[in-house]
């Protein structure tokens, strides 16, 4: 079978997407907030995304903070710590591998970097398709042990840490090759 049947490909950043339709559910009628925090969520993806593909493959492997990440590892880090743990695991109640500690940031030598940034997509991707399923004001269907009472403020917490990080890829990627972005964003069209 040919992997790439019924998958775009992004050509933007040069990814695979895959889409993920569960069959089990079924979206929720259209809210304009739900709607408007998956947009900005969309746009600060996008820019972690577009930082870490834009960096050479060295860039991407190095460290340059004392706290020791790398931006791969934080791309693995959003991946599995962030969209898989809290859409996937928190919301949805999927049963889904987790890293234990720092093991998230972790990235092994041999790691194909476009694995890697097409893995945070298909999560991404994933992700919205869990919210879409659910209202705002729903619990999570597994306790997170964090006071977190519904999906709007899991959603709130997903894009103030996706933004934090990509704040934190812009620093690494001037400290790498002098590269300043000074974009006002806005959320991205759905």
């Amino acid at each position: 079978m040919d992997e790439t049947a019924g998958a775009r490909i992004d050509s933007r950043l040069g990814s695979r997407v895959d889409p993920l339709v569960d069959p089990e559910r079924e979206a929720m009628a259209p809210d304009p907030t739900r709607d408007l925090l998956l947009a900005w969520l969309g746009s600060k993806r996008r820019h972690v995304r577009t930082q870490v593909a834009e960096m050479t493959p060295h860039d991407r492997r190095a460290a340059r903070l004392p706290s020791g990440w790398t931006p791969l590892g934080l791309v693995q880090h959003l991946t599995r710590d962030v969209e898989t743990y809290w859409f996937a695991h928190a919301l949805a109640g999927e049963d889904v591998d987790l890293p234990v500690g720092h093991a998230g940031w972790e990235v092994a030598e041999d790691a194909d970097d476009v694995a890697l940034l097409a893995a945070y997509d298909h999560a991404c991707v994933h992700s919205d398709e869990v919210v879409r399923t659910l209202d705002l004001d729903d619990p999570p269907a597994r306790p997170t042990g964090v006071p977190y009472a519904s999906v709007h403020e899991v959603l709130l917490h997903v894009l103030v840490e996706t933004a934090t990080h990509a704040g934190h890829l812009d620093a690494v990627r001037e400290l790498a090759d002098g590269h300043q972005r000074l974009v006002l964003d806005a959320p991205d069209e759905g």
